[in-house]
């Protein structure tokens, strides 16, 4: 099994690890620092050192509860010789904070509007989409919302990643569609992503420590996807 060092700690930039099994191109690796697609986050980039050659990290994949790097051209190592994982640290921050400004938004409408509205989300390199079902949703709620995250964001609350087990999280509001819910229960650990003072939701991607290194949240784009369906494009600046 692979330790997935980013569940724990998003700011690790690079890290050393050993190839557990090699395919072509494909490697699978006993630490990791790369993120996988999953949850509206794409998965990262970055590259691989193996003595004096650099190999290009092409995409993530999961294999069960392994992690196997899709690098751009075989890798001259063998089985159990150590590598060196270095992350494009830019895009993953950028991820990141998207990310958490999704959350952010999230809570508000928790928090605000008495329940989580949003049914979809996609995150790209420099902004994101967030699709929200709430009747009566004009642009001007929508950026009235916007402005409450920002507000957010301006008071420095502290993004924490917590790991309860089961029976602590079954008491909690970790996870608002029903999907999520059939998931948690398939789980022996929880790994929670608090806003502190805001909010609390079951999560497994990549987060920023506090809620000032997201910058502001602008409302690009506001789309009419049916009656009570919305999609916001969302940037940071």
């Amino acid at each position: 099994m692979t330790e997935k060092l980013y569940l724990k700690d998003s700011y690790l930039k690079e890290t050393y690890a050993k190839i557990i099994n090699k395919d072509g191109s494909e490697i699978t690796v006993d630490i990791d620092i790369f993120y996988p697609e999953g949850g509206g986050q794409p998965a990262d980039s970055g590259k691989v050192l193996y003595k004096e050659e650099e190999y290009s990290v092409k995409d993530i994949k999961k294999d069960g509860k392994d992690i196997v790097l899709v690098l751009d051209r075989e890798i001259a190592a063998n089985e159990a010789d150590e590598i060196k994982e270095i992350l494009d640290w830019e895009k993953r921050y950028a991820h990141m904070k998207l990310h958490t400004a999704i959350h952010i938004i999230d809570g508000v409408l928790e928090r605000d509007y008495n329940s989580s509205l949003i049914t979809g989300n996609q995150i790209y390199d420099d902004r994101a989409r967030i699709d929200i079902s709430m009747d009566g949703l004009t642009k001007e709620l929508a950026s009235e919302i916007i402005e409450k995250a920002n507000t957010i964001i301006s008071e420095g609350h502290e993004v924490n990643v917590k790991f309860l087990t089961k029976e602590e999280a079954a008491n909690k509001n970790l996870v608002r569609t029903q999907p999520g819910r059939e998931l948690m229960n398939t789980l022996d650990i929880v790994r929670v992503i608090e806003i502190s003072g805001l909010d609390e939701q079951m999560d497994g991607g990549t987060h920023v420590k506090n809620t000032n290194e997201v910058g502001h949240i602008t409302l690009e784009r506001f789309e009419n996807k049916g009656k009570q369906n919305k999609r916001l494009y969302l940037k940071l600046n």
